[in-house]
């Protein structure tokens, strides 16, 4: 079983597009495993003929983002929706400083009008310098790493949500929460 295919299949399902797979997500973006791995069999032809929750528990035990996570018989992805359907999450104090990597040609822009969801339905944020470096460097390999002064801007109204162990979401950030990460 290729994990890495698997998982980029579960994403695209969950988090992007789930009328492909003929999925309807709870309004905590929850389905039933056993719709997936319908959906997942008839998109894929016979790829993933014999796939089973154990497959699906081994694929989120084997990557460290842990982009999904499963409850009895349900699976959800943790964050990075794109869907228009808005999910619900529970705003939480978040630590006192998370971190978010981006490119030079978007901080500019970033520091005028702060830190925007764009496609996604929140805004990512890492919980360490490397986290956000991994992220950013995807993108570019001239980056900038901001710091988010979180609890700040919790104690100012700013919404925050666990995405998981590493991951924290907003809804927006303003400018004025930023800092420039000299690396």
């Amino acid at each position: 079983m290729n994990y890495e295919k698997l998982s980029k299949a579960v994403s695209h399902a969950l988090r992007h597009d789930p009328k492909l797979y003929d999925l309807e997500l709870d309004i905590d973006g929850w389905v039933e495993i056993g719709n997936l791995l319908e959906g997942l069999k008839r998109k894929n032809n016979s790829l993933y003929n014999g796939l089973t929750k154990h497959h699906l528990i081994k694929m989120i035990s084997i990557f460290d983002k842990k982009r999904h996570e499963i409850f009895e018989d349900k699976i959800r992805a943790s964050y990075g929706h794109s869907i228009q359907q808005k999910l619900n999450k529970d705003s939480v104090m978040p630590p006192d400083e998370l971190f978010h990597g981006t490119t030079c040609e978007l901080y500019i822009n970033i520091m005028k009008m702060g830190l925007k969801s764009m496609n996604r339905q929140y805004v990512h944020l890492c919980i360490n310098i490397h986290e956000a470096l991994e992220v950013a460097n995807r993108k570019s390999k001239q980056i900038v790493l901001l710091k988010v002064l979180s609890k700040n801007a919790y104690e100012q109204g700013i919404l925050f949500y666990k995405g998981n162990e590493k991951i924290w979401l907003a809804d927006h950030v303003p400018p004025m929460f930023l800092l420039n990460v000299i690396i």
